[in-house]
């Protein structure tokens, strides 16, 4: 650990779901739930009114649907989430070079070089209410929740404590004395099986891991987690903060609140993740040649592993098939916390892939949000199916957002972030007077 509190964790609360409870008035208060919408869909976000139901991530939307059916259950919109984080990342970078992106709503921040008179509890406390603030202010109202500690361990514990909108500084010298009545569950990757393991060893706390030997441990739950357990119950944690530089890519990734250890749920996350990042290399005009697997593991460890095609795609079910390929080849077995599928090596055309193949029973772009595609002019985006929560914009009636599709008919709700609650209108789904909105900075030029 270090003499001082100087790691920053930020995380930001229920992020997707804010970002939809933000721009959406009449969801604000309400459950909300985003993720994969389809009968194989997987919980992406939930928010707090949603996980007071018992709704979480990582879990089949099925199950979200039987828990909590009066939800808003929304496709996603990464756009929307890309710029709330780019805003973010702005404001941590602001305060230190030294910044380590998680995913798009959590990060860590190395205050040791911040522009700081001194690292004492009182100064970073400062440090990090001020973040806070800025960070509400940013985003249009989201909140975020801090911790500041010794290690990053520490830190992201520490953030996790008095969530939603909270802040704690665990001072140096009572790293253990906070750390050793928690549930072992707080460290990561003590999923449920491994609670289980330890419970039937009498191991219900961290102080009582700590007394465990790292022998045991490895016998318990295996090598690597039991190395890694016999560390972090003793607050043992010298990862420096890294700073991720910037790769000419295009990428989708998840951090999930619990720790996935389920095979055939990561494939199904995977698949819907490649559907999205074709959907946006499509949106762009873009294809590419390798596709990469980012995996962040219970212990913060982060693999990457990649495949390069014979020439570049923009096919969901190849980058599906290849990432799946990748995950397979992971020992995951301690859990995972991260979950991203890349495409790079840009270019901006594309030989089809004549050995792409689709298993059977599968549809790579089933979980992703349904992308209208443009007519031959190339002017108006329609769609026999509207994905719920898509940002739209009627001839008559203004922005809205899908409501609800089906059977040939759209239900937008007419409101914007800057609107009060609005009013709710039934279309053809085929109606020439709808079109998806698009931010201004993400319109495509005229076509000369």
């Amino acid at each position: 650990m270090r003499a001082h509190a100087s790691v920053l964790h930020l995380d930001l609360d229920a992020f997707f779901a804010a970002v939809e409870q933000r721009d959406k008035p009449s969801l604000r208060g309400k459950p909300v739930v985003v993720g994969g919408t389809g009968g194989r869909g997987v919980v992406s976000t939930a928010s707090y009114e949603a996980r007071a139901f018992g709704v979480r991530s990582a879990m089949s939307t099925r199950e979200a649907r039987a828990r909590c059916p009066h939800a808003a259950y929304l496709s996603g919109r990464f756009e929307a989430y890309r710029s709330a984080s780019a805003a973010v990342m702005a404001v941590l970078r602001d305060c230190s070079p030294l910044v380590e992106p998680l995913s798009l709503d959590e990060a860590f921040v190395d205050l040791a070089r911040a522009d700081l008179p001194d690292l004492e509890v009182a100064t970073v406390s400062a440090l990090a209410e001020e973040l806070r603030a800025r960070v509400h202010q940013v985003t249009g109202g989201l909140t975020a929740s801090v911790g500041v500690a010794s290690s990053k361990f520490l830190a992201k514990i520490a953030s996790d404590l008095r969530k939603p909108d909270g802040l704690v500084v665990i001072e140096p010298g009572t790293e253990l004395a906070l750390l050793r009545p928690l549930h072992v569950s707080v460290i990561p990757g003590v999923g449920p099986a491994t609670v289980e393991r330890l419970k039937r060893a009498g191991v219900h706390t961290v102080e009582e891991l700590e007394r465990v030997s790292q022998e045991e441990l490895v016998r318990l739950v295996g090598k690597a987690q039991g190395q890694g357990l016999f560390q972090l119950a003793r607050a043992e944690d010298d990862r420096p903060v890294v700073a991720d530089r910037e790769t000419k890519s295009v990428s989708v990734e998840g951090t999930y609140e619990h720790d996935l250890t389920d095979r055939p749920q990561m494939g199904a996350i995977v698949t819907r993740q490649a559907g999205e990042v074709a959907k946006r290399l499509r949106a762009s005009g873009l294809s590419g040649r390798t596709i990469t697997l980012k995996v962040r593991l219970y212990d913060f460890t982060t693999l990457s592993r990649s495949s390069t095609l014979p020439a570049p795609t923009d096919e969901p079910a190849t980058i599906a098939r290849l990432a799946r390929t990748l995950l397979e080849d992971l020992d995951t077995s301690g859990g995972v916390r991260l979950l991203g599928v890349g495409v790079s090596g840009l270019a901006d055309w594309i030989q089809e892939d004549l050995f792409a193949t689709t298993e059977p029973g599968e549809d790579a772009t089933a979980e992703a949000a349904p992308e209208a595609e443009p007519d031959q002019a190339g002017a108006r985006w329609r769609s026999a199916t509207w994905a719920p929560g898509m940002d739209i914009v009627h001839a008559g009636h203004g922005r809205g957002w899908v409501w609800g599709s089906g059977r040939g008919v759209v239900t937008v709700r007419f409101e914007t972030a800057e609107t009060p609650p609005g009013p709710v209108r039934s279309f053809r789904a085929d109606d020439p007077d709808l079109e998806r909105w698009r931010p201004p900075s993400e319109e495509q030029p005229a076509e000369q």
